[in-house]
C-alpha cells in the first residue's frame, strides 16, 4: 500500500461535484434488475455507497435492507440526509468492519478500480467472508488491464482485467454468473457465493 489510505480514494476533496454529477442515472437500470433477483427483505451492503442516490434507493425501491459504507464524510453525511433510516459507515473499505455481520448480497460499483491492486484483492477476499452462502455480488471494474488516472479526483486508478477479477473472485469462493456492461461502458461481474 502507499504510505497512508485515504478513506475516500480522493472523493472528499470532490465530494459536490460528485454529488452533483453522480444524478445521472448510470448504473441505475442494471441495478435494479440484480435487485429484483434478490430475495425481498434480504440485507445488502453498498460498498463505496456515496451519498446513496440513485443505487442504495434503487436497492431500497425493491423492499431490499440498505447498509452503506463509504469512506467521504462529506458523501456519508449525504446519504445519511437522502436514506435517514438505513445504517451508513464512514470508513475505509480496506479496514471496513462492514457491520460486523455477514449480509445476502454485496454491491461495490465504481470502487474497486480506485483502490491498489493489493487492497483490490483483499476487498474481494473480504467480499466472500462478509457473504452469506449463496450471497450475491455485483461490482464494476474494466475488463482490460489499465492504469489511468481517475476523471474527477486525478486519483491513480488500475483495473487488474478481468481474467483476474474471474480468478479472484474463484479464489474468495465465488462462481461467475454473469458480465455485461451498461451504456455508460462500465463493466460489472455478478457472481455467487458457493
Amino acid at each position: 500500500m502507499r504510505g497512508e489510505i485515504d478513506s475516500s480514494s480522493g472523493y472528499e476533496s470532490f465530494a459536490v461535484e460528485f454529488l452533483e454529477r453522480r444524478c445521472i442515472g448510470i448504473g441505475v437500470k442494471e441495478v435494479k434488475e440484480w435487485a429484483k433477483s434478490l430475495p425481498h427483505g434480504c440485507s445488502v451492503i453498498d460498498v463505496g455507497c456515496g451519498p446513496g442516490f440513485p443505487l442504495a434507493e434503487a436497492l431500497l425501491a425493491e423492499g431490499l435492507n440498505v447498509f452503506g459504507v463509504d469512506g467521504s464524510p462529506m458523501l456519508v453525511g449525504a446519504f445519511r440526509k437522502n436514506l435517514p433510516n438505513n445504517p451508513v459507515s464512514c470508513e475505509a473499505v480496506q479496514r471496513s468492519k462492514f457491520f460486523d455481520r455477514t449480509f445476502d448480497a454485496v454491491l461495490s460499483w465504481g470502487l474497486v478500480f480506485l483502490l491498489e491492486a493489493e487492497d483490490q484483492r483483499h476487498l474481494i477476499q473480504r467480499f466472500g467472508d462478509i457473504l452469506k452462502p449463496g450471497g450475491r455480488l455485483l461490482f464494476t471494474a474494466p475488463v482490460r488491464i489499465a492504469v489511468w488516472n481517475d476523471a474527477m479526483t486525478n486519483v491513480e486508478s488500475r483495473s487488474l482485467g478481468a481474467e483476474e477479477y474471474r480468478r479472484l473472485l474463484a479464489e474468495a469462493g465465488f462462481v461467475v454468473c454473469r458480465e455485461y456492461e451498461d451504456v455508460g461502458e462500465n463493466h460489472y461481474y455478478e457472481a455467487v457465493k458457493q
